[in-house]
């Protein structure tokens, strides 16, 4: 069983920045690929980034390419999104989850655990 913690949401102005944080309860986790998806009202579930579990390969939705950067820290069995540029589309409940999918990660099913999300507020 793989708990998972995200932090670091909040209101911020378009053009800023933010950086999230997905903190995994035991080290297994460092096993897992990890994604950061976000839901915003009315819409679907989407995957923004993921991260392999060695931290060598990351994939981004086209419409964060150039602004969010996924990471992995397996010392401290975290995962941050750093998001640059944030826009007002941008806004949404932000979830890591952890797959031991290693290929085609892209759909929520693809994932096992879930954190409980964190908000994230674009404002004008």
């Amino acid at each position: 069983q793989v708990q998972l913690v995200e932090s670091g949401g909040g209101l911020v102005q378009a053009g800023g920045s933010l950086r999230l944080s997905c903190a995994a309860s035991v080290r297994t986790a460092r096993a897992y690929t990890i994604g950061w998806f976000r839901q915003a009202p009315g819409k679907q579930r989407e995957l923004v980034a993921a991260v392999s579990s060695t931290g060598a390969n990351t994939d981004y939705a086209d419409s964060v390419k150039g602004r969010f950067t996924i990471a992995r820290d397996n010392a401290k069995k975290t995962v941050y999104l750093q998001m640059n540029s944030l826009k007002l589309e941008d806004t949404a409940v932000y979830y890591c989850a952890a797959s031991w999918k290693t290929l085609n990660y892209y759909k929520d099913y693809d994932y096992d655990y879930w954190g409980q999300g964190t908000q994230v507020t674009v404002s004008a």
